[in-house]
């Protein structure tokens, strides 16, 4: 029977590789499908790429404006197992300055929240249309410093789904916390990934 919560895999693995990716998809998507995606379009061929699936497909219910208890206990579960995947790769040998988190839509959002809440120095965080998660943002929600962590922010100006002031709070934020956060804001109304950034992320990569 297959697990419901697969962990896809791709690229040379310690210590062939050196470095490590963590790419989280978006709500009805899968690993498979955000690595598919972008594959071939980062400079990622050296890594060790890992896409997890979320249970159903989906890594929280609702919106990730809602209050934080109306996600539980799926947001904390998603959450665990991003540092899962995280503690795993260490214990393989990969430093955490090696190791990058890339999100898109619910994974992007995912990634920022798990990031705040156990910030320390990676290699990049890279979010593609997202923001931090809840209603209301608590900073005492969020612990560590990144150290200078390189971090990226793009989002359309009328995303529909993420509000360009969820954006801006959540730069702020992370750059509060020892963040270096690059954020780019792009015009029109897509839900979607940019073809700049991409030449972004591919220059911090």
């Amino acid at each position: 029977m297959r697990s419901e919560n697969p962990v896809s895999q791709f690229g040379p693995v310690y210590p062939q590789s050196t470095k490590a990716i963590i790419m989280v998809h978006g709500r009805g998507s899968s690993g498979e499908d955000i690595f598919y995606s972008l594959n071939d379009e980062l400079p990622i061929g050296n890594f060790l790429t890992i896409a997890p699936t979320a249970t159903r497909n989906t890594w929280y219910p609702f919106s990730f404006l809602a209050p934080l208890d109306q996600n539980e206990p799926y947001l904390n579960d998603s959450l665990a197992r991003l540092k899962t995947l995280l503690a795993e790769l260490l214990v393989q040998g990969y430093k955490a300055e090696d190791i990058y988190l890339l999100g898109f839509s619910q994974g992007a959002c995912l990634i920022l929240e798990f990031a705040a809440r156990n910030a320390t120095k990676l290699g990049g965080i890279f979010a593609l249309s997202g923001g931090l998660i809840g209603y209301s943002l608590n900073t005492s929600n969020y612990k560590g410093n990144f150290e200078g962590t390189p971090v990226f922010l793009g989002c359309s100006e009328n995303d529909a789904h993420i509000p360009l002031l969820r954006v801006k709070e959540s730069s702020g934020i992370l750059r509060d916390m020892g963040a270096l956060v690059t954020e780019k804001i792009y015009p029109g109304t897509g839900h979607t990934i940019y073809g700049d950034e991409i030449i972004t992320i591919s220059q911090m990569l």
